[in-house]
């Protein structure tokens, strides 16, 4: 099942940059330089982006780490990946890596900043509870996952290929995604927060990573876990 979906995304990867243009409403990229804002990076930090796909994030995510930081993105496909490299040729600190994202082959806590962007829903349900547990594993004390998916869409056609894409990750997995993403997102992290974009089209789900071993909460929110949703201005 994997190699096919390998050779699916092979192939898709000449379409997918303009399929979720599309969908998300963000022909110009706006969304994609948004998110990597929010991840709040300096120069010289380290950032991962996972799924990376035809690699949008990654110019956006090098811009914000400088000269001396790097970005790293991560994708089993390489068939993406091969786009990615034409779009980051020019940067010698952004690193494509071909890697199952249930596997990240990096060390514990060397990451200030993870993404992801419209492409966590492609996950099956057991490789997405793998791929947070990974994240959490590779992030820094303190630091985020930042994830931008498609919102419920208003079109009705638009909205069953989104609820065909959803199911399609296992009828379980599916039904918790509909009825809230909180209750994945808390399994492995202690902080979580949604915001809408202003298009309506994708949200945003922050994720914070506790800021010592064993804390319950994040600093500033009362020690409790927390699940918010909000419209961005």
């Amino acid at each position: 099942m994997k190699g096919f979906r390998k050779k699916y995304y092979n192939v898709f990867s000449h379409f997918y940059d303009i399929f979720v243009a599309l969908h998300s409403g963000d022909r110009g990229g706006f969304l994609r330089n948004y998110l990597a804002q929010k991840v709040g990076l300096g120069k010289g930090d380290i950032a991962l982006d996972i799924c990376t796909g035809t690699g949008s994030l990654l110019l956006s995510l090098r811009h914000l780490v400088g000269d001396k930081g790097m970005v790293v993105g991560v994708d089993f496909s390489r068939g993406m990946l091969q786009v990615a490299r034409e779009k980051t040729k020019k940067h010698v600190n952004i690193l494509l890596v071909e890697a199952d994202v249930s596997f990240l082959p990096f060390k514990r806590e060397v990451f200030d900043g993870v993404t992801c962007s419209h492409a966590f829903y492609e996950l099956k349900a057991e490789a997405a509870g793998r791929c947070l547990q990974e994240v959490s594993r590779v992030l820094k004390r303190g630091k985020g996952f930042f994830m931008m998916e498609h919102d419920i869409p208003s079109n009705p056609l638009v909205r069953l290929l989104f609820y065909g894409r959803i199911l399609s990750m296992g009828s379980k997995k599916a039904l918790e995604i509909l009825k809230g993403e909180e209750g994945i997102f808390r399994r492995y992290f202690p902080y979580v927060k949604k915001l809408r974009t202003q298009t309506g089209r994708s949200k945003i789900i922050i994720c914070r990573k506790e800021t010592k071993e064993g804390a319950n909460g994040m600093e500033g929110n009362g020690g409790e876990v927390g699940f918010s949703t909000e419209v961005e201005d």
